[in-house]
């Protein structure tokens, strides 16, 4: 079983949450907020300079295996033609997530999860290369 970065015992999820929870700005609207906001992500430039600043394990922490498991997930939802992408752009008061754009500010957030999949699929080409030598089942 794959367990999350730096964890000998909790279940890795290879949620999408992964690549887009980083747009969270709740109690720093200020700072990480004011940030992300000089970035339109419905611009492909801005949005290509967010997906490679932001999502994409920018601070080293997931394994090889770790992120072929996400690319898998990822892919099997972009295969998915009724997919929900919006859902990882809202806010969830109960939880105190206050995203940087609201879902309807993201004009197609599928679109922006096939950037994330087309750009990982560069970043990571090695990393995905050695894990899918691998068996699964084994980690």
């Amino acid at each position: 079983m794959l367990f999350h970065p730096f964890s000998s015992h909790i279940p890795f999820d290879a949620s999408l949450n992964y690549f887009v929870g980083v747009f969270d700005i709740y109690d720093q609207e200020e700072t990480k907020g004011a940030e992300l906001s000089k970035y339109n992500p419905n611009n492909q430039k801005d949005r290509e300079k967010l997906i490679l600043k932001y999502c994409l394990d920018p601070d080293e922490q997931l394994s090889y295996r770790h992120r072929y498991t996400l690319m898998k997930t990822l892919k099997h939802s972009l295969d998915s033609k009724d997919f929900n992408f919006h859902a990882f752009f809202e806010d969830n008061h109960d939880e105190y997530t206050s995203m940087a754009w609201n879902e309807d500010e993201i004009e197609d957030p599928r679109e922006f999860f096939e950037e994330i999949y087309r750009l990982a699929s560069d970043k990571w080409k090695d990393d995905l290369d050695k894990a899918s030598q691998e068996d699964p089942s084994t980690w």
